[in-house]
């Protein structure tokens, strides 16, 4: 049997290993508000942490630059010739199509039979012979005007030697026999157009209805290619109606229409290049005029234009270009000036200081650093630096309001 002593100590123990527990678990309990904090607090300090701004970048590098200005443009055969009726008169029916060649000279472009006067009705033959004998008529009544005036001149001027009349009512017998010679002459005048319009109904060739003129051949003016025919069918024309339209596909301008500001700086000679015209070359062509007039254009915006043309003359081959022809649409771009060596960056990266000064944000040492520069031309797309930056120099582009003067930078590669 055991002593008591042992059976009591057991308690006794089991009672001070967890007062100990419980003491701990108090200590532990009290720092645990203060542990919070201090993490809470370093929450912010990450939070509230200036970060580095993640920017774009791109290095200032030597290389070739070229401004020019790119608009729409069309191509137009420089020489066109619209065929019209010479004459009055019946046109045969045109047997050339659009896009038929013709030689300057010697193709027929159309023929013509004039309009006989038998073709016209009794009615008008009448009102000629009326005006006929209307102007016979006052030509008689001049003549005996003008008879009477000379023989009162003659009785005036013996009268006057004898100085039975005034020096005035001489110089009014003059005036009177002047006047009706003139009429006398103008009488005579319409009786020939009144027996002229008359005559072509005189001929019996008129009374049986037979035509009096041969057919009339239009011959092409000039060599090239029937480009657009008006009047194809048989039918009476009057003088002067458009019957086809003639030139050289081979002769080929281009006109491009630009902002009048632009328009101001060229200058004849000036290099053009044409793309997007249907083929996979880029056709070289030099301006040749810039017209002296304006014109109003509405944009696509809705917004009014000044705008001018530019013509252009092609001067690839057209062996480079067979399928090209009239009114055919391009992209032109016209170089106003290039370069093939000059220090330049984008054109994004920079921004205005003062009026008349530009800047830039170069990153030095990973950190920004505004930069005044000097600027010499640019294309919208890169810029010319004259003065203030070295190739290698990494500078940001677009840095908006996000990046000021020491901000700590990331570059961002896309």
């Amino acid at each position: 049997m055991k002593p008591p002593t042992s059976i009591d100590s057991r308690p006794a123990r089991a009672s001070a290993t967890l007062s100990r527990a419980t003491r701990a678990n108090r200590r532990a309990r009290q720092w645990l508000p203060h542990l919070a904090g201090l993490v809470l607090i370093g929450a912010l300090l990450f939070a509230l942490w200036p970060q580095p701004v993640r920017v774009e970048t791109a290095p200032a590098v030597w290389g070739p630059l070229r401004v020019s200005v790119n608009e729409e443009g069309k191509t137009r055969i420089r020489h066109r010739y619209v065929v019209s009726a010479p004459v009055a008169g019946h046109l045969r029916r045109t047997v050339l199509k659009a896009g038929a060649p013709v030689e300057a000279g010697v193709t027929k472009i159309a023929v013509i039979d004039p309009l006989d006067a038998a073709l016209l009705d009794p009615r008008s033959r009448a009102l000629a012979a009326a005006r006929r004998d209307t102007a016979a008529a006052n030509l008689e009544k001049a003549r005996e005007a003008h008879r009477f005036a000379s023989s009162e001149l003659r009785r005036f001027e013996t009268l006057a030697r004898e100085q039975a009349v005034s020096p005035q009512e001489l110089e009014s017998a003059q005036w009177r026999q002047a006047s009706a010679s003139r009429e006398e002459s103008a009488a005579e005048g319409a009786l020939r157009v009144a027996e002229a319009e008359l005559a072509v109904f005189a001929t019996p060739a008129s009374e049986s209805g037979q035509a009096t003129h041969s057919p009339l051949t239009v011959l092409a003016p000039a060599t090239g290619r029937v480009l657009r025919v008006f009047e194809e069918s048989s039918r009476p024309v009057s003088t002067g109606t458009p019957i086809l339209e003639i030139g050289d596909p081979n002769d080929l301008e281009v006109v491009i229409d630009v902002l009048s500001r632009d328009g101001a700086v060229l200058e004849s000679g000036t290099r053009i290049e044409l793309e997007q015209w249907g083929g996979p070359e880029i056709l070289e062509a030099t301006l040749r005029l810039v017209e002296p007039a304006a014109f109003t254009k509405i944009s696509a915006l809705g917004v009014e234009e000044q705008r001018v043309n530019v013509i252009a003359d092609l001067i690839t081959p057209p062996a480079l270009r067979k399928h090209l022809g009239d009114n055919f649409h391009a992209e032109a771009r016209i170089i106003v000036w290039e370069t093939n060596r000059t220090l330049k960056i984008p054109s994004g990266a920079l921004f205005r200081k003062q009026e008349e000064t530009w800047a830039a944000f170069v990153i030095v040492n990973g950190r920004a650093r505004e930069r005044l520069l000097e600027v010499g031309r640019s294309n919208g797309i890169e810029t010319e630096i004259r003065e203030g930056l070295q190739e290698g120099d990494r500078v940001i582009v677009y840095p908006g309001d996000r990046v000021r003067e020491g901000h700590r930078i990331t570059p961002v590669t896309y």
